[in-house]
């Protein structure tokens, strides 16, 4: 018989920190969703439009769920490098591919469910990409809850960890709930620089960062320059200053240990990459998910908030001045970027 304690310990025993088992229907949350659009809290990300229905519920992303089998996995490798760099890359974009690395082993999972039962059922990976509300479902598998920043958190692994399940048809006993255990606590709102938690659990992704320097491909605002500054890819302030995290367990997994141009990485540097070599430094990594021209856009305009003289060189020689090396440095958001950065040292900003 395929019992709930044998599926999370093949869950761990694959490199999951957290298993626990969600039911697949009767979750009112998932359908907020259609509100948070409305409000145009989504920006440009049009794909969530698109999708919103399927996200409003598991039986829609597999038709028949009945349960689903909820993950969690640490991905905190230990304190960030001081002095802060000038362009700073999100923690889970440090190590390798989490999409990838977690879609093997949810695919491993599944077919140690299927060898373990003669009961026939269908099932569905998902790994954030997919049209799945994580956060919700795992906290119906009782994983943690939702914090105030929008993240879940674990009591024993705070909010460092990366979600993903699988969707079964499988009839499986649910977890039981954890209690919300943010109480009065606003630090993570407090802390964010842009206000992009504008209410406790909703995040207006127009004004957050990660959404700036990933999600919004063009020409930012110079209010959204200044907001993006000293970030590279992602953010992590909102889970930096929460109390959960102020102890947080270190994976030693390989996956997610980070290459150190990642952890700290040179933006003078990396904008004198040509093209190939830029490319060279997210391979493998969750920074694919960010074109060239988006990453050199943040390489200037956190050489431009900087303002040191090694920027400010560097920012005349994209691709190391060599000719026709870095054609994303022609993008207009980038070239939008690197005007915005000597306007500022003009006006003695900087």
């Amino acid at each position: 018989m395929l019992t709930s304690s044998a599926i999370k310990a093949e869950a761990r025993a694959l490199g999951f920190d957290l298993c626990g088992i969600a039911p697949a229907t009767g979750l009112p949350e998932l359908a907020r969703i259609h509100d948070w659009i409305a409000r145009g809290h989504h920006g440009e990300m049009r794909y969530l439009e698109r999708s919103a229905d399927a996200r409003a519920d598991v039986a829609t992303f597999l038709p028949g769920a009945r349960s689903v089998v909820m993950t969690a996995t640490n991905y905190y490798t230990g304190p960030d490098p001081t002095p802060a760099p000038a362009a700073s890359v999100a923690r889970y974009a440090r190590g390798q591919d989490y999409h990838v690395v977690l879609q093997e082993r949810l695919e491993a999972l599944l077919a140690w469910l299927r060898a373990s039962t003669e009961q026939p059922f269908d099932a569905a990976v998902f790994v954030d990409k997919h049209w799945v509300q994580e956060r919700i479902v795992a906290a119906y598998a009782g994983l943690g809850w939702i914090g105030k920043h929008s993240l879940l958190i674990n009591p024993d692994l705070g909010s460092w960890v990366l979600l993903a399940g699988i969707a079964t048809t499988l009839p499986l006993a649910p977890d039981a709930l954890i209690t919300d255990q943010c109480g009065a606590c606003t630090l993570c709102m407090d802390a964010c620089p842009t206000g992009a938690i504008v209410s406790e659990r909703e995040v207006d992704a127009r004004k957050c960062i990660s959404y700036l320097t990933i999600e919004k491909d063009g020409v930012l605002t110079d209010h959204e320059k200044t907001a993006a500054a000293g970030h590279l890819f992602g953010c992590d302030i909102c889970q930096e200053v929460c109390p959960w995290n102020l102890a947080p367990a270190t994976t030693t997994d390989p996956a997610w240990q980070p290459r150190a141009t990642r952890e700290a990485p040179d933006a003078a540097a990396l904008w004198q990459r040509p093209d190939d070599r830029l490319h060279d430094f997210v391979e493998g990594s969750a920074l694919t998910h960010a074109s060239m021209a988006q990453l050199r856009r943040n390489l200037a305009i956190a050489m431009g908030a900087r303002g040191d003289s090694a920027s400010v060189v560097a920012l005349e020689h994209p691709g190391g001045g060599v000719k026709n090396a870095a054609f994303s440095a022609a993008a207009p958001p980038v070239t939008d970027a690197v005007r915005w950065a000597g306007s500022r040292r003009q006006a003695g900003r900087v």
